[in-house]
């Protein structure tokens, strides 16, 4: 049996370099970006009026002059205008371009207009105050994001502005998610008092769809000719394969010894934490496939999806750092067993801006309801018996 550290290695050394392709804008959220986004121009490109108000020349000012004439307006999405009379003033707009003869822009709450007229209302105005200067944020040709990167909105907004209606960005695997089990039914159906309805596909898929991935769900009955039969379409259709049940030491645990018939090189079976011991991790080295094998148990297959499949993604993706996120503990935590705990948490901020991790333990790793009371796992890493309050460690948040 491995550590979590070890076998988080294992998975890690194991990743697909995975190609690029185009997205559309509108669907590239999610997605890890293979391209820089180049300044195509200076940010912001000319000398932008920051406030709706008047744009004067500061010496005027800075020689006593209080009253400005009124010779125009500059709106923005309109071309340059001047100022013409050095002791006038223009009326602009937030995003206007800057008038030329002009180097000052006074709110229009800090004035009051009559008879085409602006009084200053305030003693203090400084030269320059209220303009964005061209090339401020960015200049042309500058780097401003790099390929690497998670795209959130930020970076849509970004692509928006230099014109880019298809991004670069690293495909994804086609995965699918195998459940396993004669006690499984579907959810459309009305389950025997020794049958349950199908949940972990469904969870696990709707994980995935957060990071990008659109999962195919499939079933495999505890039938070892069947299995060996699906699980080599399977392999042949789909670059990972993510199954659920039938991987620990029960009669009916087919799964590892099918895998291994069928050419895929087991890593490791069994790791040092809880929930999910029994977890098996292997490679189809021929075929380039990576095949996670999770307990059927639902917080068990729930947690290492998060643990080992998200990181394993985002790594084959070349995300160039994954958000590490830790919360404090808020109770004292006893947990005797020398293994790693992904304790189920409710999590909240305090206010010193910490996270804040309340145990919410559950039932076992049966018991899929405590997931809808949690908000993340807590990992206590092994070799101890007592977690103190206070303590921080890592955490692995779903919501």
């Amino acid at each position: 049996m491995i550590t979590v550290e070890e076998a988080n290695a294992i998975i890690l050394a194991h990743t697909m370099r995975l190609e690029t392709e185009w997205a559309p804008i509108a669907s590239a959220v999610g997605r890890i970006l293979a391209e820089d986004l180049v300044a195509d121009r200076d940010f912001p490109p000319f000398d932008r009026v920051s406030m709706d108000g008047i744009a004067i020349r500061h010496a005027s000012f800075a020689a006593g002059q209080f009253h400005f004439p009124i010779e125009g307006v500059a709106a923005a999405g309109a071309p340059q205008v001047s100022l013409n009379d050095a002791t006038a003033c223009l009326e602009v707009m937030t995003g206007a371009m800057l008038p030329l003869h002009t180097d000052t822009v006074i709110r229009y709450e800090d004035l009051s207009i009559a008879d085409g007229e602006a009084h200053l209302t305030v003693t203090d105005v400084k030269a320059g105050q209220n303009i964005h200067r061209q090339g401020l944020d960015r200049h042309q040709g500058e780097v401003i994001v790099s390929a690497g990167r998670l795209i959130s909105a930020a970076e849509i907004s970004l692509a928006a502005t230099l014109g880019k209606s298809m991004l670069r960005v690293r495909r994804l695997p086609k995965v699918a998610v195998v459940v396993n089990g004669n006690e499984l039914v579907g959810i459309g159906e009305d389950p025997l008092p020794y049958q349950i309805r199908q949940s972990n596909n469904y969870a696990l898929r709707a994980l995935m769809s957060r990071w990008g991935v659109q999962a195919e769900m499939e079933y495999l009955p505890d039938n070892e000719d069947i299995i060996a039969l699906q699980l080599r379409r399977m392999l042949d259709q789909y670059e990972v394969v993510v199954l659920c049940g039938g991987v620990s030491k029960g009669k009916f645990d087919f799964l590892p010894t099918s895998l291994e018939k069928l050419g895929v090189s087991r890593l490791f079976h069994r790791v040092a934490q809880r929930p999910g011991q029994p977890f098996w991790f292997g490679i189809h080295p021929d075929q380039n496939r990576v095949v996670f094998a999770f307990p059927g148990n639902p917080v068990s297959a729930f947690m290492n999806t998060i643990r080992y499949f998200q990181p394993w993604l985002y790594a084959s993706g070349g995300l160039n750092a994954v958000p590490v996120v830790h919360a404090v503990l808020a109770e004292e935590v006893n947990f005797k067993p020398d293994l790693t705990y992904f304790m189920q948490v409710k999590v909240h901020s305090d206010t010193d801006g910490r996270l804040i991790a309340t145990p919410l333990q559950g039932k076992g790793s049966g018991d899929l309801a405590n997931l809808t009371d949690a908000d993340a796992f807590l990992e206590l890493p092994k070799g101890k018996e007592v977690y103190q309050a206070g303590e921080v460690f890592r955490l692995w948040r779903y919501r």
